[in-house]
């Protein structure tokens, strides 16, 4: 199969501006900057929507827990259904763009907190499917380069986890502008990514077709026969997704409740174990975005360093020092410390989940990547669905130092399972479809299949 290092059009790419290499990675990390633009500026909004419905730390953890759930549910079938309908990747993605900001729409207006629920709910959805064709599709375009191209996408999502907090803390505290209210700001958020399905469309309709325009369309059955023989061929793939799963918990945990440590009033000693540093809302905007900001710069080095020397050489360490260093927010979580280790934690915290998809993504075959990225999500939301709430139990009963270290805890054991689990050799071309799981071309699945012998042995 033909193949590109310097960003020309290829086989299975559009023709045109729309099939390089430069294109296609800038706009996939654009539409994923946007998905976690408004993501990251919910949480800087956290601390204001508690105040306008009252919620306790538990109904705080139910809001990531529903995202959780429905991304959870939505992403086994989707990622099945998403390798069946390649051909259709393009009208998928503008629809989910549009269904995004829908769903921040119904949250902006919801009059009660069940309604903001199901403005979440529909938020996962539309996050949940949009990243199974755009991953797939990287990993098929730069399949020697997986790493670095999933990383190079991550760093569009960091950029919107940088720019969306510090903008959101800025419009809610009124320092450049009048102050607007959370609802205000979701209302105004809404009309991006309506417009921008209509650009999605345009500049990725074809991008699930190869270069004569077909795709290889196949059935419910076959697809499924072929993604459990992906599972039952490469065991390691059970590994990655337990260890994606306990990591999964500690994210999905962190962030909402270091916003609420951070915005939460401060509190006599004793008075309530749920109180916080009480920052102003654009100085806790600025730390939301410094967390994720080292990121822009790390995200692409890691992914470079995972394909050159491995992917468990860089996961290993990262997943002990996040570790480490959440746990050191108990003694130092004020002031010049925090900001330190806020920044150090940002250095790992947005690195790791691309290389741990790359990881995957290194074993399975084309024809089953986007099947294989649904099961992955599934059983890393199923595994994180709960975290949120045993971390909002902690908040309440035990204040903000026992969450840290719940979460910390859940990074060490990340870490040690991904010690004992071998990881395909980085960069190989998908290794899962030798078996004649749905390639088009026979020359792909000859060449597969002699990656398969060599690769497994490597393996171990």
């Amino acid at each position: 199969m033909q193949e590109t290092h310097a960003g020309h059009a290829v086989e299975g790419r559009p023709r045109g501006l729309r099939g390089t290499a430069p294109f296609i990675l800038s706009g996939l990390s654009g539409g994923h900057g946007i998905f976690h633009w408004f993501t990251q500026s919910f949480f800087v909004m956290l601390p204001t929507v508690v105040a306008t419905f009252g919620l306790s730390g538990v109904q705080v953890g139910a809001i990531s827990t529903t995202r959780e759930v429905v991304s959870g549910v939505i992403a086994l079938p989707g990622g099945v259904v998403t390798d069946m309908v390649r051909r259709y990747w393009g009208m998928v993605m503008a629809f989910c763009m549009a269904l995004f900001g829908l769903g921040w729409l119904v949250m902006g207006l919801a009059p009660i907190y069940p309604v903001l629920l199901l403005g979440m709910a529909i938020v996962a959805m539309a996050a949940s499917v949009w990243h199974l064709p755009a991953t797939a599709a990287l990993s098929h375009h730069f399949s020697h380069h997986r790493g670095s191209a999933l990383s190079f996408h991550g760093i569009g999502g960091n950029i919107g986890d940088v720019l969306g907090p510090a903008l959101t803390g800025v419009l809610l505290s009124g320092v450049l502008i009048v102050a607007l209210s959370w609802r205000e700001i979701l209302s105004v958020y809404t009309v991006l990514p309506l417009v921008l399905s209509f650009l999605v469309y345009w500049a990725f309709h074809d991008i699930g077709k190869n270069a004569s325009g077909e795709t290889r369309v196949t059935g419910l059955g076959e697809q499924l026969s072929q993604t459990g023989q992906s599972f039952r061929s490469h065991p390691r793939l059970w590994g990655i997704m337990l260890v994606g799963g306990f990591r999964g918990m500690a994210a999905v945990a962190f962030v909402p409740f270091l916003a609420l440590y951070l915005g939460l009033p401060e509190a006599p000693t004793g008075e309530n174990a749920a109180a916080g540093l009480g920052m102003a809302k654009w100085n806790l905007g600025l730390h939301v975005a410094l967390l994720v900001g080292v990121g822009v710069i790390s995200t692409p080095a890691m992914g470079y360093l995972s394909d050159r020397f491995g992917r468990k050489i860089v996961l290993v360490p990262g997943l002990l020092v996040l570790c480490v260093l959440t746990a050191l927010l108990v003694p130092f979580g004020e002031g010049i410390s925090l900001i330190v280790i806020l920044a150090l934690i940002g250095t790992f915290f947005f690195s790791d989940q691309p290389i741990l998809t790359a990881a995957a993504l290194d074993t399975v075959g084309e024809g089953v990547a986007a099947s294989t990225l649904g099961v992955f999500s599934f059983s890393r939301f199923a595994l994180a669905a709960a975290s949120p709430l045993i971390a909002g139990a902690l908040f309440d009963t035990q204040g903000i130092h026992a969450t840290f270290y719940f979460i910390a805890a859940l990074y060490l054991v990340s870490s040690v399972v991904l010690l004992l689990v071998p990881l395909a050799p980085p960069g190989r071309p998908g290794a899962a479809g030798h078996h004649g799981h749905g390639h088009s071309h026979a020359h792909e699945g000859a060449h597969e299949h002699e990656h398969d012998h060599g690769g497994d042995q490597e393996q171990h």
